[in-house]
């Protein structure tokens, strides 16, 4: 048992290592390199000139150590047939969820640890004292033990090892870290949910009931309907109207907006094949190049409609408008130039 489930976890860690090398080409490590040089020097700077009511500060620590707080799911890497095929080694399966549980504690402390102590300095300069620092990390870390073993124990019941929801927990685990990666690459094994949300179906009335636009209305309606696409959009509009909110440099904001608008488009462009399991839909009397243009008129609708909100936000909070300029530029680009080459890549 215990071999089966080593060879699960390095195929999976193998897996990860392979896509972290998309994630960390030259160009996302250079924007992150100032990222991080950008955030080091406004750290010493409220440091060196730090405020008499730091108000905003606390709620910064407060923040900062409900997130670190966070301990993420056991990973067990069970699958969905294990509740079958594993059922007499039921025993064995829960002892190896409770040795996963103690690597997580470990990961997830060590952490928690690293990330409280980058903020020590922040700490003595709101008047901690050292013990009371390490008293407050200690107590973190006792309660992110506790958290652990809450979710550990949500897998037993009356000492019975609930399949179902270990294996539903670790395929939600293994697709938030998939998804991470397919922000950067095309990610196999990620899954598509679907539910339909009512208070959306209003918005398909923008599309005109036509035989040529058929392809319009079933694209737009799988956008709202996919839990993968919509959600993806709306994460990444939030992360650009932080960032543009957050950061005073008006070149560094609008490129990291211009940098996450490129990343929402590269997963979109999956949405064209949304449909090409339904052999059926080959059949409708439209041709290709109609289906070509549905694809190409929602995603540069979608795109479009968000960076009228980055601009009309950018236009409130940068300091600097022509680099609102800029903005317009890259989303004429990424949406005709950029777009246009990789659809027809698509085809091809």
């Amino acid at each position: 048992m215990k071999e089966i489930f080593r060879e699960r976890r390095q195929a999976f860690l193998a897996a990860c290592i392979k896509y972290s090398r998309y994630v960390f080409n030259d160009h996302f490590v250079l924007v992150l390199l100032v990222f991080l040089g950008f955030l080091s020097l406004q750290y010493r700077q409220l440091l060196e000139n730090f405020p008499q009511k730091p108000w905003h500060v606390y709620l910064l620590v407060l923040v900062l150590t409900l997130l670190l707080f966070v301990a993420g799911n056991t990973a067990t890497y069970l699958l969905e047939a294990d509740q079958h095929f594993l059922l007499t080694k039921e025993k064995q399966v829960g002892a190896l969820a409770q040795q996963a549980s103690l690597r997580q504690m470990v990961l997830w402390g060590l952490i928690q640890v690293l990330g409280q102590l980058l903020f020590l300095p922040l700490y003595l300069k709101l008047g901690f004292p050292i013990w009371g620092f390490f008293l407050f990390v200690l107590a973190l870390t006792v309660g992110k033990h506790l958290l652990i073993q809450a979710r550990l124990a949500a897998f037993f019941k009356e000492n019975i090892f609930q399949w179902h929801l270990a294996i539903d927990k670790e395929r939600k685990r293994q697709q938030t870290i998939l998804q991470f990666f397919a922000l950067f690459t095309k990610v196999k094994g990620i899954t598509n949910s679907v539910k339909r949300r009512a208070y959306l179906d209003p918005l398909l009335k923008l599309v005109v009931r036509k035989h040529n636009k058929t392809w319009n209305f079933l694209y737009l309606r799988a956008f709202l309907r996919s839990g993968d696409f919509l959600g993806l959009t709306v994460r990444l509009f939030a992360l650009s109207a932080l960032v543009l909110v957050s950061i005073e440099v008006a070149w560094l904001a609008v490129g990291l907006v211009v940098l996450l608008n490129y990343l929402l488009l590269f997963q979109l462009l999956a949405l064209y094949r949304v449909y090409d399991y339904q052999y059926l839909s080959r059949l409708y009397p439209i041709g290709q190049d109609k289906k070509i243009k549905g694809f190409k008129d929602v995603l540069q609708g979608l795109l479009y409609g968000v960076f009228v909100f980055q601009v009309i936000l950018g236009f409130f909070v940068l300091k600097d408008k022509s680099y609102l300029g800029v903005l317009l530029g890259s989303a004429f680009l990424l949406n005709h130039l950029y777009l246009g080459i990789k659809v027809k890549k698509l085809i091809d």
